[in-house]
């Protein structure tokens, strides 16, 4: 029996997962999506061209691949639509190659007018969602309140959707938000009806007979591990579970049934909105980190905040998941510094610790090891071989520190400038 390989972020998100995720599904027959919503966007560059994936699998673009949206999903069918359409025009038949899972829960209209009404009660501790209604809809799926993809089939879905809508509008009319929903609600039920026109499977047997039947499966995550809603810098966390664990119970196969884990991290760290972030850069090398790696949110457009890589927050993720092989992204964006700075521990209080706390407070400051930059263009090579020396360092650095081999280095955006060790 096969087992499903693992890939997902090491980070905050944002760290490359759709490039390398359309890289290694040659290899399988079967790419999943085991949680998070169309708040994460995996963006893919090839031929000239530029994908923006928000809920769909980023096996998408390899031919006879079955791609699945797992239960642990959260879809907006009107965004879902969209992306489907525009991944038609461009040739991609997504109702051949993509199944959706009954158990994946639907966001509802009324659940992004709740995500906006929730930030504006915050005030100014707002944690910056993406305002898609991800938080909600996750909210309603715990409390037992929430609609699946499978109502869709139910003669009933109108009277289910009547019943999720009204309970929400009570809320809304508590905090006294006001709101128009009526062409939002509109849109909702013509994608719906689009919704209809894909396979909808019971995910967890279609992947375990997958399993049996000798298929190679590849898992893929959204966001990132330092955004996980139990083992994140909580409260500024994603509503889902971004680790490995969430394979588990975002697409329903057993613990024995994972195999290797593929944990993607930049060779700096990035962030989107708000909570900590301790080897932020406020200087002119975290301007220029951003402008070099266009550091912009695929969905939101919101700006990244750029730091150094953390291999206290790294080598944490690995543990968490179980990590086997090391992905490492953006390598070239730091081609042109004089010096590389990787906090290897924290000093909190005056103590020096080298495990991710549990609080991430002001009087924590990052201990740092210098390399020195390696200083030319790495977009040209094409195998380990070719990296100046001052590059390996840093890899080698990283594999000894973490105990896992960095197994693939990506130089740039295209499928191209992706090397793998063997």
């Amino acid at each position: 029996m096969e087992k499903v390989d693992v890939i997902l972020g090491l980070q905050w998100g944002d760290e490359g997962k759709g490039k390398v995720v359309d890289v290694l599904t040659p290899r399988y027959e079967v790419v999943a999506r085991f949680q998070g919503g169309p708040n994460a966007g995996h963006t893919l560059e090839f031929n000239g061209e530029k994908y923006v994936l928000r809920s769909i699998p980023s096996g998408i673009f390899q031919g006879g691949k079955t791609n699945v949206i797992g239960n642990g999903v959260v879809i907006d069918a009107i965004l879902f639509r969209a992306e489907a359409e525009e991944l038609a025009k461009s040739g991609h038949d997504l109702t051949r190659q993509l199944c959706i899972s009954k158990k994946a829960h639907l966001i509802l209209p009324t659940h992004r007018i709740l995500d906006a009404a929730y930030e504006a009660a915050k005030g100014s501790d707002r944690i910056g969602t993406t305002g898609k209604g991800i938080g909600p809809t996750y909210t309603d799926k715990v409390s037992r309140n929430g609609m699946r993809v499978g109502d869709l089939l139910s003669p009933d879905f109108e009277a289910i959707y009547a019943r999720a809508k009204a309970r929400h509008e009570k809320i809304l009319q508590g905090l006294g938000y006001s709101y128009d929903i009526a062409d939002l609600e509109r849109q909702w039920f013509e994608a719906v009806d689009y919704l209809r026109r894909f396979r909808l499977i019971d995910s967890e047997y279609f992947i375990n007979d997958a399993l049996v039947a000798g298929k190679s499966v590849l898992a893929e995550g959204a966001q990132g591990t330092l955004l996980d809603v139990d083992f994140g810098s909580y409260p500024f966390v994603t509503s889902s579970n971004t680790v490995c664990a969430g394979v588990c119970t975002g697409l329903g196969i057993a613990p024995n049934r994972i195999g290797e884990v593929y944990g993607i991290f930049k060779a700096y760290c990035t962030r989107v909105g708000a909570g900590p972030f301790p080897t932020e850069l406020f200087d002119e090398t975290g301007a220029e980190l951003r402008r070099i790696g266009h550091e912009f949110g695929a969905v939101t457009g919101r700006e990244r905040r750029c730091g150094w890589l953390d291999l206290v927050a790294l080598k944490y993720a690995i543990m968490i998941n179980g990590v086997t092989q090391l992905i490492m992204m953006k390598s070239d964006v730091m081609n042109d510094f004089d010096t590389i700075r990787v906090a290897t521990a924290y000093e909190i209080d005056g103590k020096r610790t080298e495990e991710f706390p549990y609080g991430i407070t002001e009087g924590l400051n990052p201990v740092y090891t210098d390399f020195e930059g390696w200083k030319c263009d790495l977009r040209g090579c094409r195998s380990f071989d070719e990296f100046p020396a001052a590059f390996k360092r840093y890899v080698e650095f990283i594999e000894c520190e973490t105990g896992v081999p960095v197994r693939i280095i990506s130089v740039g955006p295209d499928r191209g400038e992706t090397i793998v060790r063997e």
